[in-house]
């Protein structure tokens, strides 16, 4: 039998590596049966945190048909600066570019600030050869001083070089040269271009770009390496495919190569399971909310479809141009910090506890308010329902840690600070979520929230007041959802290439032989793919924006409407409903031609992430007590149910709490519940919203 057709009938398993939790699904497709797995994460060698969450979720590696990753190794890499020695060869006169950027500050206010570039000075060469920017050679390439370089980069112990020749997006016949020069000599594969990954003009952002694939390059091989390693050995012979942070996966064979497009895949992968989980609920309007222990990650889905962008800042000065999707985070987590500042006004982040010590209700130490513990003395969270809790928690201790830092500073009382720290925090990831929404042009009002990741789901009926958004979405299994987006997540190839011209001056014809050299490539790629598909889907899209100016709208472009007239309306259309004005005498210009290439894999089942043998008959056998929680100033009598129990035609008025493996779900006094086919939960916001 073919092994594509195996995938069908075979276990597909979904893993996401996170800093605390490695999460894992298992989907047995011949009978629907899902099971899970969340284990502490091995931080030296993730790898063995994924063979600890599959023994968990008993799994028999020879059955499995198909394994697809998430993982954190590159982006923490990047983050924490922890990556291979690298080297940079470019143009004669631009080694410090990397460095001087686009003149910002790490700091918008005063005179100091620290930046640390990927690849340092010394190991910056330069060397002699110069393209124009229409790709005309003005000074060709020096051979010689390419091999002096190399064999220079080699003796200072680089693991990784970089070749990024000025304008090469325009021409990369000096990059190629100088690639297959230092191929002659260089010990491993880790030689990248900055065109063959991002065909695109602006030499800051496609020199960093570059530079952050070639210095995780080794990084990623050695630990797919060690991964593939222990799943041969248990006994898998299936494909091992790994995110992108595009929220489509690729073949771990080819992952390496393009290292840098796996930066975010983890909060990506969440993304693609909302919008999947959403159409299959029937809100195509989303906006994603993921809370977790450390930070909160906000993004928006329209139409069914992940916001994307080429444009992803990871931190200061670390512009990563490949197309991802686009999250914003924030320093607000379950562990995030509150205090009291010198100026005598409450902060909530973005410091955080972590996981060791990590909040007081942890007890393993820790002696400084947290989000979390805000819930413990709210009466909202059951400390004895978290997994990374080993025993009993001093609740007197928390709230006098709580009067002694926020409380008496405050002039209040602990529980009043506490709800405070609620308040702020809710505040914060407001401002996020306005980012992804009101600020490109949306109204919250128009989009569900959906509330994922441990802690979403206690604070999203809060954040949707804050916002206006009238109904909130919590899916099946809220703290595993990252996992779940790699069972569901497609094959994804995207391409861009920089034209950088005036649409009335540009050559149609030249952007119809682009999209469909980026279509046809794409489509050999995906059929590459040892890995079962439906269908094979090409969008194409253009970077645009007015002559003269600096930021780009990304126009959709209709493969039938390749023409003058039609990409002017396009683009006047996008402009209008970003910004609410029309300036018809102004030219357009196109910078970037884009072109996505999905292999859509086949449909999964969502139905089984809650099995039906364990509801109850009635909501009254399903509520497993009650306790008293704080809400608006007072405390009130909230019923507790287990959620894996509610039957199916459950409609639940708040205030009420469920819990469950994952996370507890709270519910405020007027709003309602309701449970749909899934088993998603639907929270309508009551009239004082």
């Amino acid at each position: 039998m073919d092994k594509k057709e195996t995938e069908h009938s075979g276990d597909l398993i979904g893993v996401d590596v996170g800093g605390t939790f490695t999460d894992l699904v298992r989907l047995d497709q011949a009978t629907g049966r899902v099971r899970l797995a969340k284990v502490a994460s091995t931080l030296e060698n993730q790898a063995f945190g994924v063979m600890q969450a599959l023994a968990e979720a008993e799994t028999t590696l020879p059955d499995v048909a198909l394994v697809v990753h998430g993982t954190t190794t590159t982006t923490n890499a990047v983050l924490e600066r922890k990556l291979s020695r690298t080297g940079l060869i470019t143009t004669a006169g631009f080694r410090d570019i990397l460095e001087l950027g686009r003149r910002t500050r790490p700091q918008p206010y005063g005179m100091k600030g620290q930046f640390l570039p990927i690849i340092s000075r010394d190991l910056r060469l330069e060397v002699g050869e110069r393209m124009d920017h229409a790709g005309r050679i003005v000074t060709p390439l020096d051979e010689d001083a390419v091999r002096t370089a190399g064999h220079s980069l080699l003796a200072a112990g680089v693991e990784s070089v970089v070749v990024h020749f000025l304008h090469a997006y325009a021409n990369p016949t000096h990059e190629r040269r100088a690639a297959d020069i230092l191929a002659e000599f260089w010990p491993n594969e880790y030689i990248t271009t900055g065109h063959s990954l991002l065909s695109e003009s602006r030499e800051f952002e496609r020199g960093v770009t570059a530079a952050v694939n070639a210095s995780v390059q080794p990084i990623l091989k050695r630990y797919i390496g060690r991964l593939d390693d222990e799943l041969v050995a248990g006994g898998y012979g299936g494909e091992l495919l790994v995110m992108n942070g595009n929220g489509g996966t690729v073949s771990a064979k080819r992952v390496v190569r393009e290292a840098a497009k796996t930066v975010m895949s983890g909060p990506a992968s969440g993304v693609i399971a909302a919008a999947y989980t959403g159409r299959a609920a029937r809100r195509r309007n989303l906006i994603t909310y993921d809370m977790g222990g450390t930070s909160t990650d906000v993004a928006l889905i329209r139409d069914g479809e992940p916001s994307v962008s080429h444009e992803i800042e990871l931190e200061y000065a670390m512009p990563i141009h490949v197309p991802m999707v686009d999250v914003r985070t924030i320093g607000a987590g379950g562990g995030s910090i509150a205090r009291v500042n010198d100026a005598g006004l409450l902060e909530v982040g973005p410091q955080s506890a972590g996981a060791d010590p990590g909040p007081i209700c942890y007890g393993r130490g820790g002696d400084e308010p947290t989000i979390s513990d805000a819930n413990l003395l709210l009466g909202r969270l059951d400390v004895s329902k978290l997994k990374s809790v080993p025993g009993a928690v001093d609740l007197a201790k928390i709230r006098a840690i709580f009067q002694k830092k926020l409380g008496d500073p405050l002039a209040t009382d602990a529980e009043t600070a506490a709800a405070a720290v609620l308040q702020m925090a809710t505040t914060r990831m407001a401002g996020a979520t306005r980012m992804v929404s009101v600020s490109l042009g949306e109204d919250p009002r128009d989009f569900s929230l959906f509330a994922f990741g441990g802690a979403g789901p206690m604070h999203a009926t809060a954040l949707a007041r804050e916002l206006g958004v009238p109904e909130v979405l919590v899916p099946a299994r809220p703290g595993i959802t990252n996992a779940l987006g790699c069972i569901v997540a497609d094959l994804k190839h995207d391409f861009v290439r920089t034209v950088n011209r005036p649409l009335d001056l540009i050559d149609i014809e030249q952007v119809t032989t682009i999209i469909n050299a980026q279509r046809d490539e794409g489509m050999a790629l995906i059929r590459q793919e040892p890995v079962a598909i439906d269908e094979i889907r090409v969008t194409h899209s253009l970077d645009m924006q007015f002559v003269g100016q600096t930021h780009i709208l990304q126009v959709p472009l209709p493969a039938d409407q390749v023409n003058r007239a039609a990409i002017q309306a396009a683009f006047d259309e996008v402009y209008f409903a970003r910004f609410r004005v029309s300036l018809p005498e102004i030219r357009a210009q196109i910078v970037n031609i884009n072109t996505t290439v999905t292999g859509r894999r086949p449909d999964v089942d969502l139905a089984g992430l809650i099995d039906d043998a364990g509801r109850a008959k009635t909501l009254a056998a399903a509520q497993t007590g009650a306790r008293a929680v704080w809400f608006n100033g007072d405390w009130q009598e909230t019923r507790i149910f287990a959620r894996e129990a509610l039957p199916l035609d459950a409609a639940i008025t708040g205030p009420a709490i469920l819990e469950q493996m994952d996370t507890m779900v709270l519910i405020e006094p007027g709003d309602t519940a309701v449970l749909d086919s899934d088993g998603n939960i639907l929270i309508t916001l009551g009239e004082g919203s």
